[in-house]
């Protein structure tokens, strides 16, 4: 389960790397600018991971402890996900789309695609009248970019073609192909935003294409999803369900998707599919908490914690002997450091199962020890990343 963004404590590189982001601790900040109330977070041990008053550190935790750090560059949800799985970090470029246009439009143009430029001045591209493609405005400038499309005018499976052409010609970080029901192309052009640094993109809140039938995949660079976890373990036999925006960002050819953005929906759906999955990997994504560091808003990230809390001992009264539940995190997005972006933190790491000692883990070099940690267990080949604890943490050790 990876709570977005719960980030305890900046990396040590970073007033080298990310100078905006010296300071940053997601979860202490949270509680000092929040009434938050985590009792059953406390008893996994969460209260070692922090140095605030108001997270207790219990003592006697039922979890094991530790943290990681990030190997991927910067702190990106889609990286972090593709590093928990087991996916070593292939180093991106950073660069606004008008320095790749020329090489995609030429590129899609050359597929058979209708190519035009709405804005010489500001440019991006246009695609059959119906798909945009142009910068991410979320993310840092240049580490991103979006396709955006109305979905009752053309098909997702259509828009993720293109996508797929402008992902071979480029070296970002993500092409993030989505779109929704019941808008225009006009409301989306409508959108267009220009900002500093040669940057314009499609405010995707403002074209209106989240609100009805939105869909979504991420398209990442240098990322082979045979080599990542939940593909072993699917062609190995067993399950795998990916529940709220890890159905987003991971492919696993064969998995249930279950999107979600709702944190209870989130968590109801895990509960769902433990009652019903009965062996393999249900990896789950809590977004909302990501969302409220995004808006700089701690008492909102402090209510969505308390509400995963209130279902931490549901999911724990529902775990079998031979099941192992691991908290982590993806990167931090401390809510007070005076910018919207993701900050280069250490996650947090609480790993419980009824069979398994309470550990030290220490801090891990790389998301990636948890991929590798869940191929040992299942005993299956190992990702192309990562260090497993499970020797660290099973009784008979």
């Amino acid at each position: 389960m990876v709570l977005d963004s719960l980030g305890v404590g900046a990396m040590n590189d970073v007033p080298e790397v990310r100078p905006q982001d010296k300071g940053a601790d997601t979860l202490k900040h949270v509680a000092e600018q929040s009434n938050l109330v985590i009792p059953n977070l406390e008893k996994m041990g969460v209260g070692y991971l922090t140095t605030v008053d108001k997270i207790k550190k219990v003592q006697n935790p039922i979890a094991s402890i530790g943290s990681s750090n990030l190997a991927h560059f910067g702190a990106d949800t889609y990286q972090g996900h593709q590093e928990i799985m087991g996916t070593k970090p292939k180093m991106p470029v950073i660069r606004p789309f008008a320095d790749y246009i020329d090489k995609v439009e030429t590129a899609l143009k050359r597929a058979g695609y209708d190519v035009k430029r709405p804005d010489p001045m500001h440019p991006f591209l246009l695609i059959n009248g119906l798909v945009t493609v142009a910068d991410n405005l979320e993310a840092d400038p240049g580490q991103n970019y979006n396709l955006t499309a109305p979905l009752d005018y053309i098909s997702f499976e259509d828009e993720l073609k293109i996508g797929n052409i402008v992902r071979q010609n480029v070296e970002v970080g993500r092409v993030i192909v989505f779109g929704g029901r019941e808008v225009t192309i006009e409301d989306i052009l409508k959108a267009k935003q220009i900002k500093a640094g040669g940057i314009v993109g499609i405010d995707a809140p403002q074209s209106g294409v989240y609100r009805t039938g939105y869909m979504v995949r991420h398209l990442g660079y240098g990322v082979n999803p045979d080599v990542q976890v939940p593909t072993i373990l699917k062609k190995a036999g067993y399950d795998v369900s990916l529940i709220g925006k890890m159905a987003d960002v991971i492919e696993c050819s064969g998995a249930k998707y279950l999107p979600m953005v709702s944190t209870e929906g989130v968590l109801s759906l895990i509960l769902d599919r433990m009652k019903e999955q009965r062996n393999g990997l249900i990896a789950a994504n809590v977004q909302e908490t990501d969302l409220a560091g995004h808006s700089q808003d701690p008492v909102r990230y402090a209510d969505r914690l308390k509400t995963v809390d209130t279902f931490l001992p549901h999911i724990l009264e529902n775990m079998e002997d031979e099941d192992v539940l691991i908290i982590t995190g993806d990167h931090g997005n401390d809510p007070t450091i005076g910018h919207s972006h993701h900050t280069r933190e250490c996650t947090v790491l609480l790993v419980y199962g009824r069979k398994l000692k309470k550990v030290n883990l220490g801090v891990r070099p790389t998301l990636s020890d948890i991929g590798a940690t869940v191929a040992e267990y299942f005993k299956v080949d190992l990702p192309e990343s990562g260090n497993s604890f499970l020797n660290e943490v099973l009784q008979n050790k």
